[in-house]
């Protein structure tokens, strides 16, 4: 997990936006939507666009884009996980 620091909290995906599509905790599941999806160089988050490698946090959960995936990257709260 990156450093401590502030990240944008992009609150629940909205099903009416354009959203990537968010893996699950199984590193299976990740790699079966890496190779079902061309890498793409951001993900979408509510229609809004987030460079690869960026951190969000939707809930109580962080996420990672990685090519144009959501992975989930630890718990929105690291000090009440």
């Amino acid at each position: 997990m990156p450093e401590q620091r502030s990240y944008p909290d992009v609150g629940a995906p909205d099903p009416e936006l354009e959203n990537s599509p968010i893996a699950d905790d199984t590193l299976e599941e990740s790699e079966d939507l890496k190779q079902e999806l061309p890498g793409e160089p951001v993900c979408l988050f509510n229609s809004k666009e987030y460079p690869n490698g960026t951190y969000v946090l939707s809930g109580s959960s962080m996420l990672r884009c990685d090519y144009g995936i959501w992975v989930l990257a630890g718990p929105g709260d690291p000090e009440n996980p």
